[in-house]
């Protein structure tokens, strides 16, 4: 009878100290580098995505009609959309085609092979070959390049090479900031190519 007891207490013991031991675990184990991130997931993923950008030239009639033309076509086999975080953002992943359209409706064009469009700023961070071409045969090649939307304007920190035909120039530099009209070049160096004119 007492070795009876002693076994069921002895039992009790046990199952007690293991519960104990259970429900006091705690994961205190702090989290850092990849462990630490969050984890982020787009609200949409868009393939073969074409996204168009026009502007209406004057005010909608009467009969709902207004003159527009197009002012940026975007093209990306892949778009991810956060636009449903704080910092609203659209990604490219594999890469983005972009040709833009002037007053006049030439057309520029620019290429990268990853991109990204922070919708609140209007801002597009263009990375990877970056290639820009204008509609008047001036070339852009760097890295990686800004493009501020709403005061047409694109910059580089990094290093590029500048081609313009029209005078036969072929610029190599690091950082350059340039509008419609207005280019420049914050840093040049190697060898400035300058076509001489025919004699006549």
């Amino acid at each position: 009878m007492i070795k009876t007891n002693t076994y069921n207490f002895t039992s009790i013991v046990i199952v007690f100290s293991m519960a104990m031991l259970f429900f006091s675990c705690e994961d205190n184990y702090e989290r850092v580098g990849e462990e630490a991130k969050e984890k982020i997931f787009p609200q949409g993923i868009a393939h073969n995505f074409v996204l168009t950008y026009t502007e209406v030239d004057s005010l909608i009639k009467k009969d709902g009609k207004a003159n527009s033309k197009i002012k940026t076509v975007l093209t990306s086999e892949t778009c991810e959309d956060y636009d449903n975080l704080q910092f609203a953002h659209k990604i490219f992943p594999d890469g983005l085609h972009v040709a833009f359209f002037d007053d006049n409706n030439k057309k520029s064009t620019v290429v990268a092979d990853y991109g990204i469009i922070y919708t609140v700023l209007n801002l597009v961070d263009l990375q990877g070959n970056v290639v820009l071409k204008s509609h008047d045969g001036k070339k852009i090649e760097t890295q990686q390049l800004y493009w501020d939307q709403n005061r047409e304007w694109m910059f580089t920190q990094e290093k590029f090479k500048f081609v313009n035909p029209e005078d036969g120039t072929v610029m190599d530099g690091e950082g350059m900031d340039f509008s419609k009209n207005v280019i420049n070049a914050h840093k040049t160096y190697g060898i400035m190519t300058i076509k001489e004119k025919d004699k006549e």
